[in-house]
């Protein structure tokens, strides 16, 4: 499964991520903040979820919103 990390710029497109990466980082760091793009749908964030729920690690997410338009958000991931 790959996801897509959150853009830099409004006109750049979000650089992927798959989950052996971030499982890479996780052992390495042993707690990680990660940001997603919002065009990852909200499926996918919940079975990374799982994912790492399933290895006994905490995982916490929000909806982090930077603007004021409906579509001006990203998502939040702590993974400890």
């Amino acid at each position: 499964m790959e996801l897509k990390v959150a853009r830099t710029e409004h006109s750049n497109k979000p650089k992927k991520i798959d989950v052996e990466k971030i499982k890479d980082m996780v052992e390495k760091e042993g707690s990680v903040i990660l940001y997603f793009d919002r065009d990852n749908s909200h499926k996918d964030l919940l079975e990374l979820q799982d994912i790492f729920e399933s290895e006994g690690k905490s995982f916490y997410m929000r909806e982090v919103r930077y603007g004021l338009s409906e579509n001006e958000y990203m998502y939040e991931v702590h993974i400890l």
